[in-house]
């Protein structure tokens, strides 16, 4: 069993055809059969079953694929790191983070990390979207690490807690409750709600603050950032819950504490847990866990 076969295994499990797979690979495809049949006999069970030029996996194919897959992703990354070591000193990390993260805490990270990588050459690329989007990237490698909520049942992905938001509420000004400084969360409750959708991390934050005092109140609107939440909110579509962050404190509307409850929203550091990072992305994010990393979550 060698390199090649195991690359022209998972050229035709991706293709299932072996005049295409051929061209795919540039090789005859009498090398490629001769390939594949010279593995399956050294495994003693049959890859795949043929119609004519076409082939589908058999149940040994398929249970195959995904270690050879797996192998193939660690040993090219093993190239990587071995090529990185030989070059001069740097690379890219891309990093994904929610709107709210790109204001301080994203620009004081990279700055404190570059400062303690003087000398090297670093190119960072930055994306902020919702939360769920922010996941579906990390798994498609469209990022190294990603700051956002934390997203239960989401095994694959180690998430360490590097930062915290105080959450508030707001309130229409001519509202009921605008002649207060805090309120609580039945009494918010009371009220249709302006809230985040689904796709946001805050989301289900917001939800569990009302389930634990039995609460389901009425959704007016789902918006997907704090400034349009508090915008609805200003034009009296209802009150809500959002991070205290500057854009409301633009916005005509009253803000109020909440209160009896550690109201925060913690922001965690993603990186997927069966992914090997490259050199650079190893130092980064052992400077978070130096300088970041939270150890007591109070929920």
């Amino acid at each position: 069993m060698n390199l090649n076969q195991l690359t022209y295994f998972v050229t035709l499990a991706q293709i299932e055809n072996y005049t295409r797979a051929a061209k795919r690979l540039d090789i005859t495809q009498p090398s490629l059969s001769h390939a594949i049949s010279n593995l399956e006999k050294e495994l003693q069970v049959p890859l795949f079953e043929r119609h004519g030029r076409n082939v589908t996996m058999t149940k040994y194919g398929e249970m195959f694929l995904k270690y050879v897959q797996d192998s193939l992703h660690i040993l090219n990354l093993g190239v990587e790191r071995i090529q990185e070591a030989a070059r001069i000193p740097g690379g890219s990390i891309s990093i994904g983070y929610i709107h709210t993260q790109g204001r301080r805490f994203i620009p004081e990270l990279v700055r404190g990390f570059l400062n303690e990588q003087e000398g090297k050459k670093i190119d960072f690329r930055f994306q902020n979207a919702a939360t769920g989007s922010l996941i579906r990237g990390l798994k498609e490698e469209k990022f190294d690490v990603i700051f956002c909520s934390r997203a239960e049942g989401e095994k694959e992905i180690s998430f360490v807690p590097v930062s915290e938001e105080k959450l508030v509420a707001v309130v229409p000004e001519n509202h009921a409750l605008a002649d207060r400084n805090s309120v609580t969360i039945k009494e918010l409750g009371q009220y249709p709600q302006v809230t985040f959708t689904p796709a946001s991390g805050l989301y289900f934050v917001i939800r569990e603050l009302f389930e634990k005092e039995g609460l389901s109140p009425e959704t007016a609107f789902e918006v997907e950032e704090d400034g349009a939440l508090a915008g609805m909110v200003a034009e009296e579509f209802g009150v809500g819950i959002v991070p205290d962050v500057p854009v409301i404190h633009t916005l005509p509307v009253k803000i109020l504490n909440i209160e009896n409850l550690h109201c925060r929203r913690y922001i965690y550091m993603g990186m997927m847990k069966n992914r090997y990072p490259s050199a650079l992305v190893e130092q980064f994010r052992d400077y978070i866990y130096k300088h970041y990393r939270i150890y007591e979550v109070i929920q």
